[in-house]
């Protein structure tokens, strides 16, 4: 299909009011804005999101800030001052869904929290999200990516044996968080359509973590034994891990006995296919040392070009060990058209990686760029019916900011 096709847009009439920060709740809002809503990003003037400070940066601009906020327009307003929270509520009563991330009872202070915006629209589709939850004793306390992976038992089992731990490098926790934030808000706007009634929903990083352990918990539960450490490999299965080839390293996947059967076939090993060792994926995983050692020996033979043409064809799952800039320049990934751009008003052109889902073969686009700091508070504020005079007024009292004013290029 042409770049010319037409774009679905199922949440072309939903307003999204994105009060969050970092990374779960903005990824959200993204996915929502790439699905058609109009989302409005929420910031707090002078800073905006905590993002915006972080490393790296390219002409002032952040790069994290910029992977989860584009397709958004941006209001930099004060919520501590009575017209900031003014226009909040304003939006909120013309808004279908409100995402929000403050910590503990902040967001009540601020009057954001759900009990004081679903008195104003009984029909927002409310999405907080939280560290550990509202209830229990950790409830108040925040949530942070690294500290749920080693909350939840994910740190545990990710290193060397006896090596050091290691953390998921990519934010798992958070960008989970987002997107099942983005399934329950789809799944209450549904049920809004349905019954007229809005609903409060919570997601937390803790539910997401241990979520994502789901697996690894069954497997504690049937066996009693805790997960381990196991570098590149994996518990039930063998060999099914990172192996050093001739000249660099290459990930093999051997999922089944019949795979095992055509691995030893193309590597030389016909010898070992059926000893009792090594003929079942069960004697395999009972023999693990054994069976890595012998694989190893044989992978270093062969350079990882020679093992990628030589194992797939025959049905063996492999891959390079890629660099992002390899994964990225890759053909599959252009024949795929993740890769979405716009133009930023600072930066030109920039890429972004698009949303995860193709509606039949529809191509992805970034409708908008990630916004500068308070980009579109003077139209938000506009559109929602204040009068210049009110704008300006509360431009010089600081309750809002546009970016113009503060030094931000246009």
């Amino acid at each position: 299909m042409s770049a010319s096709a037409v774009r679905m847009t199922p949440l072309k009439n939903i307003t999204v009011l994105d009060l969050s920060k970092v990374l779960a709740g903005p990824l959200c809002g993204q996915y929502l804005g790439e699905l058609g809503a109009r989302v409005i990003k929420v910031e707090p003037v002078g800073t905006g999101d905590d993002t915006r400070a972080w490393l790296p940066q390219d002409a002032g601009q952040s790069a994290t800030f910029m992977a989860v906020n584009h397709n958004k327009r941006s209001l930099a307003v004060d919520l501590k001052t009575t017209e900031g929270r003014a226009v909040v509520h304003r939006l909120a009563e013309q808004s279908d869904v409100v995402l929000q991330g403050f910590g503990g009872k902040t967001a009540a202070r601020l009057g954001v929290d759900y009990a004081t915006l679903s008195r104003l629209n009984p029909k927002l589709v409310y999405c907080e999200i939280s560290g550990y939850g509202r209830e229990g004793p950790m409830g108040e306390e925040p949530g942070y990516d690294v500290m749920l992976q080693a909350f939840s038992g994910m740190i545990s089992t990710m290193g060397e044996p006896g090596g050091n731990f290691a953390r998921a490098s990519f934010s798992p926790v958070d960008l989970g968080t987002g997107s099942f934030a983005l399934s329950g808000i789809l799944a209450a706007l549904l049920e809004r359509s349905q019954t007229g009634k809005g609903q409060y929903l919570d997601v937390s990083l803790l539910d997401t973590s241990l979520g994502l352990m789901s697996y690894m918990a069954q497997n504690y539960w049937r066996t009693g034994q805790v997960p381990r450490r196991m570098g590149t490999g994996h518990p039930a299965m063998c060999p099914y891990q990172a192996f050093r080839a001739a000249d660099g390293d290459l990930m093999l996947g051997v999922g089944n006995d019949a795979q095992w059967q055509r691995f030893c076939a193309v590597a030389g090993l016909q010898d070992y296919a059926d000893t009792p060792e090594f003929a079942s994926n069960a004697d395999r995983v009972r023999n693990f040392d054994a069976t890595v050692a012998l694989v190893q020996a044989c992978i270093g033979t062969r350079t990882v070009a020679q093992w990628l043409k030589a194992l797939k064809p025959a049905g063996i799952a492999c891959s390079a060990i890629h660099t992002l800039d390899q994964a990225l320049s890759h053909p599959q990934v252009a024949a795929r058209e993740l890769i979405v751009t716009s133009r930023h008003p600072v930066l030109g052109e920039v890429q972004n990686v698009g949303l995860p889902i193709r509606f039949g073969r529809q191509p992805r686009q970034a409708a908008l760029p990630a916004p500068l700091l308070g980009e579109h508070s003077r139209e938000i504020l506009a559109s929602l019916g204040y009068a210049e005079h009110e704008i300006e007024a509360m431009l010089a009292a600081g309750c809002i900011q546009d970016h113009a004013r503060h030094g931000e290029p246009a």
